[in-house]
């Protein structure tokens, strides 16, 4: 193995690594998003107000921007 190959192999390695530390940050926030959604994030379902709509409106397009960034959708569309 030359020392470019090790350079690339060390570089694959450490990519893999942190890839693999943000999916788990990912993936801890989408369990709580998750968690918080089955409790209505907080909001009683009997007393919501248009201020709960707007915050779940916000954060509603936020996420569909992440989802259309990943599977190329919108104005992400190849």
């Amino acid at each position: 193995m030359t020392d470019r190959d090790a350079r690339a192999a060390r570089n694959q390695e450490n990519s893999l690594a942190a890839f693999m530390a943000k999916k788990a940050e990912f993936d801890a926030l989408l369990a709580e998003l998750t968690q918080a959604s089955d409790d209505h994030f907080g909001a009683d379902p009997e007393e919501v107000l248009w201020c709960e709509a707007a915050w779940l409106s916000d954060a509603t397009a936020k996420l569909k921007d992440i989802a259309d960034q990943h599977f190329g959708r919108g104005e992400y569309a190849l």
